[in-house]
C-alpha cells in the first residue's frame, strides 16, 4: 500500500534548539545532521512510499533541500509533530490513504520498523492509528530509568492490552519495576518508538480536537487520540540485533554516535 512518510522538524524545541541540525558523527568520522540521518532512514524503508520533510524554519527547509529532500513548508502554529504531518498532507492535496510520522529526532529507525507499521495497520482495517513499541533489554531500561532519575525527559514508555491496545504512554517509566536486569535480558517495559501511522481520516480529526490535559502534562502527541476515545495500535517490532535511541537532550548526541560507531552506520 502507498504511504507518504512524513519528517516533522522544527528549529525551536524547547529542550533542544536547533536539534535537527545537530551533526552526528558515523562510523567513518563523517558529521551528518540529525535530519539527514533521519531522512537517510526514511529512503531505506521499501514499498511505495514518499517520503518529505515538513518544517516551518528555512535553516532547516535549506539544509533538507541541499542533500535532495523534498520540502513541505508548514505554519509555526503547529503544536506537535502531528498537526504538523496533518497540515503538510492537506498542502500535498491529500490522496494518501496512510500517512506515517518519522519524527526528525529518531535517525536509528531501522526501515522496517516503518514497513511493519505500515504493513499492520493496513491489515487491521478498522485501526485509525498505530505505532511500535520495542521491548526493552536490561542496558537500554536502566538508561531510561537513569535520565529520569537525573532529571532528563529521555524516551517514551507505554502499556497496552491483551489486543494491543495502548493503555497509557508516559515519559515516565511504566510499568514501574524493582529489578535489575542483566544488560541483554529482557524486560516488561516497553520503549515507545517515535514514529506513528494514521489513517487519513484520522490525522485531519486529529487537528480540530483541543489538547487534554494529559497530553499538555505529559507532553506527547498521541495521548490526544487517547483522550478523544480513538484507540491506538500498538505493533511489536524486532530490533534484529539493531540499537535503538532517540536524540532527545544533547547527552544523547554522544550515546547515538557510539551505537553509529557499533554498527558500523557511516
Amino acid at each position: 500500500m502507498a504511504a507518504l512518510v512524513v519528517i516533522p522538524a522544527r528549529y525551536a524545541s524547547t529542550r533542544y534548539p536547533g536539534k535537527p541540525l545537530v551533526g552526528l558523527r558515523g562510523a567513518g568520522g563523517e558529521a551528518r545532521s540529525l535530519i539527514r540521518r533521519t531522512w537517510d532512514a526514511a529512503m531505506q524503508v521499501g514499498g511505495d512510499t514518499r517520503v518529505v520533510v515538513a518544517t516551518d524554519d528555512e535553516r532547516i527547509r535549506k539544509e533538507a533541500e541541499g542533500f535532495g529532500a523534498e520540502v513541505v513548508m508548514t505554519s509555526s502554529t503547529c503544536r506537535n509533530g502531528t498537526e504538523r504531518c496533518a497540515e503538510a498532507h492537506a498542502a500535498l492535496g491529500g490522496g494518501h490513504e496512510i500517512i506515517v510520522n518519522l519524527q526528525g529526532d529518531a535517525a536509528l529507525t531501522p526501515p522496517w520498523f516503518v514497513e511493519d507499521l505500515v504493513r499492520a495497520l493496513a491489515s487491521h482495517p478498522t485501526a485509525k492509528v498505530a505505532t511500535p513499541v520495542l521491548r526493552t533489554e536490561g542496558a537500554a531500561l536502566a538508561r531510561l530509568v537513569n535520565d529520569r532519575r537525573e532529571g532528563r525527559i529521555g524516551g517514551t514508555t507505554t502499556v497496552f492490552d491483551r489486543n494491543a491496545i495502548a493503555l497509557y504512554f508516559s515519559k515516565e517509566v511504566v510499568p514501574h519495576t524493582s529489578n535489575a536486569y542483566p544488560d541483554a535480558a529482557e524486560t516488561p517495559v516497553f520503549h515507545h518508538v517515535g514514529v506513528y501511522a494514521y489513517r487519513a481520516g484520522a490525522l485531519a480529526d486529529y487537528s480540530r480536537w483541543p489538547m487534554g490535559p494529559l497530553e499538555r502534562a505529559e507532553g506527547l502527541e498521541q495521548l490526544r487520540f487517547l483522550e478523544q476515545g480513538v484507540p491506538v495500535l500498538c505493533v511489536e517490532v524486532d530490533a534484529k540485533g539493531r540499537e535503538f535511541w532517540e536524540l532527545n537532550n544533547p547527552e544523547d548526541v554522544a550515546v547515538i554516535e557510539a551505537m553509529l560507531a557499533r554498527m558500523g552506520i557511516a
